[in-house]
């Protein structure tokens, strides 16, 4: 049995299919909305297995990983988030990379060179890497319509991974996965009038609207906060539009919060841009907290515990 283990945003289900496309396998598909990230813990696997696990963090699937491992089966696993210790196993090959500045597809493009190398772009915009990616477009001689069709496919599919639950999504992860599956280059997709496309196009404009027309309920020189309701349509945005915020205002911190319904919310931080990092040190000192440098977040944090949050953000950018 082969498991493809991967993050449901853009940059989990590129790195897949770029390694599907080099290497067409039968495989069990594991995946969920982006922030459903303990997926190892979700298989039974047995000797002569073998598991591909892709953007999600090995510290918080360590437990699963173990138990992977000893049941003989082997794993390649990449990502660029927090991994803990790497446990040194011969059934093992892991390529951990924390820069600031890739993603797990791009570490993927490198392992094939660059086989599928538009597509790995595509996840590097859908990642919020936007200087990256421009870098990489320029090396790749695209132009500015190429230059933004890439740029708006990655941000749709990465839109499409946020919600609370599947029902929120416009697709469920793995459908997304395999529908994408049929197009060699994201330049296909968007050819496609029938594609995944147009519907998650026209849905972001929707839920994106909604949420510009909300003004922030804190505002310092380091950091801004903005409350969405608790909708769907919230949940789907969140995540892209912290990412836009980030973008437009690259000298301060942002952050998302979105009603949960139980007096917590969840939380999209950004670290500014011109400054990509500590955001997983600062949700990482909440309970259900974790992330990377540039962009973490929250599932549930009490609503007793936003001022600490809050002040804990403000404090860490007004000092770094």
């Amino acid at each position: 049995m082969n498991y493809d283990i991967f993050n449901g945003d853009a940059d989990g289900i590129i790195a897949l299919l770029q390694l599907r496309l080099a290497n067409p396998i039968p495989s069990r598909l594991i995946t969920g909305v982006k922030r459903d990230i303990n997926l190892v813990e979700k298989i039974e696997a047995e000797t002569q297995d073998h598991v591909t696990v892709l953007d999600v963090s090995m510290a918080k699937n360590i437990k699963g990983l173990d138990a992977v491992l000893n049941k003989g089966a082997t794993v390649f696993y990449v990502d660029h988030h927090q991994s803990g210790d790497i446990p040194t196993h011969e059934n093992l090959e892991a390529h951990i990379d924390l820069d600031a500045n890739t993603c797990t597809a791009l570490i993927i493009d490198n392992l094939l060179d660059g086989q599928f190398h538009l597509w790995a772009i595509t996840a590097a915009y859908g990642d919020n890497l936007i200087a990256k990616a421009d870098e990489l477009v320029d090396k790749a001689s695209l132009n500015t319509e190429q230059k933004s069709a890439l740029k708006e496919l990655g941000t749709l599919i990465n839109y499409n991974g946020y919600g609370a639950k599947i029902e929120d999504l416009h697709f469920h992860p793995a459908e997304l996965y395999k529908a994408l599956l049929a197009y060699p280059s994201p330049f296909d997709v968007i050819a496609d009038n029938e594609s995944p496309f147009y519907k998650l196009q026209k849905s972001y404009q929707e839920d994106m609207d909604k949420a510009l027309a909300i003004i922030p309920m804190h505002k310092s020189d380091s950091l801004r906060v903005f409350e969405l309701p608790n909708s769907a349509a919230s949940r789907r945005i969140s995540g892209v539009y912290g990412n836009w915020l980030a973008n437009d205002n690259p000298n301060s911190a942002h952050a998302v919060l979105t009603q949960n319904g139980d007096n917590t919310y969840t939380v999209s931080l950004r670290a500014p841009l011109n400054n990509k990092q500590g955001a997983s040190e600062i949700c990482g000192q909440f309970a259900t907290g974790g992330g990377r440098e540039a962009a973490a977040g929250i599932n549930a944090l009490p609503n007793t515990e936003l001022a600490d949050f809050i002040n804990k953000v403000d404090d860490y950018y007004l000092q770094a």
